[in-house]
């Protein structure tokens, strides 16, 4: 009988699941409902545009810095250990952050909540490619990207209307709160899946890259740049909403968390039609078509209309978030499961150095030219080199079975 098939039989997997998909809810509550808060922690602390993009930006300098560690943290003390003390570090660094005045000890406590983060994010990854059975990844990084998603149709209107009501440092307690909640749930009730590797050696290998090492292939260090890319759009435009709306519209922290709530309302659909889709057909080819779109969705966000910029930011952040999570699952059906951490790690690595340079270069520009069009033409020109670079990734490929 087919071990994969075993597998999905067996619901083993469906508890370490399910808790895995509660960490990431409580810790992109923080993470992507944060964006809301930017323009009154702007006005507060008195950054200029291009501080705001280091600080936003600086999301990308630290996974640069730690995805690989993050990867290597959980092969060796495992995904459980690693990413409930990344949870601890993102509460303890956000209350730390809600007392600061400085642009100094702002960036700095940011800077350990960022931390935290990312090594619980990697984790996550990795639980998620531990635990879903091969036959169900597209949809399991779909149901993954749907809840992310979920968490920020939440958090940015609750973020937004408590920055309204009570002020941005009252705001990031709740969000710490949250990281610690989904520390204790993933804590308590996380085991890692039998997979019935050990059984069935034949679950261990993979299409192409077979038995290589994460860091010897070519392919992997492409997808690492896709990633990247892929991602650079969507999280650079989700932290620079708040900041468009309110000098371009006129829109208060309230309406700007509620454009960014329906972008993610959009892409929990999105996470789980491609989810299905990736399952059921060529998963480069689905991807490709959702790259095409970005380019599209990137390009309309220079169009000055309210309602123009309403329906182009659903669609970056909708389009953007479901290629990055179907990415990421790329690199896990690349790889032996063994190599899992690895592979995650590595990966991440393109989401850290797009993350930085995308808000930085967003505020330079917005501080040379007096506009944002500059900065939205950029992640325009990042999608189209996305997709050519995407069709190398197809043709380096296309001989395997991405079905």
């Amino acid at each position: 009988m087919n071990a994969g098939v075993d597998q999905v039989k067996s619901r083993t997997w469906v508890l370490p699941f399910v808790v895995t998909l509660a960490a990431m809810f409580t810790m992109q509550l923080s993470n992507l409902g944060f964006a809301p808060l930017l323009p009154s922690m702007q006005q507060d602390i008195g950054m200029s545009f291009t501080q705001l993009g280091l600080f936003t930006g600086l999301y990308g300098i630290i996974a640069l810095l730690s995805s690989v560690p993050a990867g290597f943290a959980a092969r060796q003390f495992g995904e459980k250990r690693v990413l409930v003390l990344g949870l601890i570090g993102l509460a303890i660094g956000s209350v730390l952050l809600g007392q600061a005045h400085s642009f100094g000890s702002a960036i700095t406590f940011r800077g350990l909540s960022i931390f935290g983060y990312r090594f619980a994010f990697v984790c996550v990854l990795i639980a998620v490619a531990l635990t879903s059975p091969p036959s169900m990844r597209g949809r399991s990084m779909g149901i993954l990207g749907a809840t992310s998603a979920m968490a920020s149709v939440i958090g940015s209107p609750l973020g937004g209307e408590m920055v309204d009501d009570f002020g941005w440092r009252t705001a990031i307690l709740g969000y710490a709160g949250m990281a610690l909640l989904g520390a204790m749930l993933f804590g308590l009730f996380y085991r890692p899946a039998n997979v019935a590797v050990a059984a069935h050696p034949e679950l261990d290998e993979q299409p192409g890259l077979g038995q290589r090492s994460p860091y010897a292939s070519p392919v992997l260090w492409l997808l690492t740049i896709v990633v990247g890319l892929g991602g650079f759009g969507q999280f650079t435009i989700t932290h620079f909403i708040p900041s468009v709306a309110e000098s371009v519209y006129g829109l208060d922290a309230g309406a700007s968390g509620f454009i960014i709530s329906i972008g993610y309302l959009c892409a929990i659909a999105m996470n789980l039609l491609i989810g299905v889709l990736a399952d059921r057909f060529n998963k480069l080819a689905v991807l490709g078509v959702m790259f095409a779109l970005m380019i599209v969705a990137s390009a309309s966000m220079t169009i000055q209309s309210e309602t123009a910029f309403r329906i182009a930011s659903a669609a970056v952040i909708s389009v953007g978030f479901a290629a990055t999570n179907q990415l990421y699952g790329l690199a896990g059906a690349l790889m032996p499961r063994r190599e899992a951490a690895s592979a995650m790690g590595m990966v991440s690595l393109g989401a850290g150095v797009f993350g930085y340079f995308g808000p930085q270069l967003l505020g330079i520009l917005r501080d040379a030219t007096g506009a944002f069009n500059a900065g939205f033409y950029l992640v325009m020109c990042s999608d189209m080199v996305a997709l050519a670079l995407f069709g190398l990734l197809y043709r380096l490929t296309r001989s395997w079975k991405w079905k």
